[in-house]
């Protein structure tokens, strides 16, 4: 009986996860399901002013997804194989610009 009930609360937990990938506007408890963090934490967040959010009427905050999406993308930390390209790259470039500005001289 115990793993029925974990099972249909699990399916519970993956139905609400999915009707929030589908709003376009989430409110203050949906928008800390879809962030994974405490109320209190949004609280601070917002009254940094560090995450976008309306308060249309002074009191209920909202939040558009599309933008909590792309605030928790920030600050992107490159991989060790994308480094090396930059780096190669820079050196490439460098090179040709030397070789290019030396023919100049020339």
């Amino acid at each position: 009986m115990e793993q029925i009930l974990q099972h249909l609360q699990k399916i519970e937990r993956l139905i609400e996860s999915q009707n929030l990938s589908q709003k376009a506007v989430l409110n203050f408890d949906d928008a800390c399901t879809y962030l994974d963090v405490s109320a209190s934490h949004l609280y601070k967040l917002t009254s940094a002013r560090q995450v976008p959010h309306f308060c249309p009427q002074g009191k209920k905050l909202y939040f558009n997804r599309q933008e909590l999406e792309a605030w928790l993308q920030r600050n992107r930390q490159s991989t060790t194989d994308e480094q090396a390209d930059e780096a190669l790259e820079n050196m490439t470039s460098k090179k040709r610009n030397n070789n290019s500005s030396n023919s100049k001289k020339q």
